[in-house]
């Protein structure tokens, strides 16, 4: 079975943004909520919503696609999450 692996990006209710990569976003979102790092980006912003999240099955292209969004504007970033979820509606609201 091939291993899958996530790009994602979190928002506060601000709209700040985080983007990361993982094999299993629903830990990883879960690992940025509980905040065991205080002085991490996402918890001193509360940037704890998932917005957007892509798949791959190459580590190679998930990282290089979280660089390349890391890369953009955060008018483009913004594009991409509007035109996937213009409500920016939390997409693991229930973990």
């Amino acid at each position: 079975m091939p291993r899958i692996f996530y790009v994602y990006i979190l928002a506060s209710d601000s709209r700040e943004l985080y983007v990361g990569v993982t094999n299993d976003v629903i830990r990883r979102v879960a690992q940025h909520r509980c905040g065991p790092t205080p002085n991490s980006y996402t918890t001193r912003h509360q940037v704890f919503r998932l917005i957007n999240c892509e798949s791959a099955t190459d580590v190679v292209a998930a990282i290089r696609r979280e660089k390349q969004i890391k890369g953009w504007t955060r008018r483009r970033k913004i594009e991409l999450i509007e035109h996937a979820k213009p409500d920016w509606r939390d997409l693991a609201e229930n973990i």
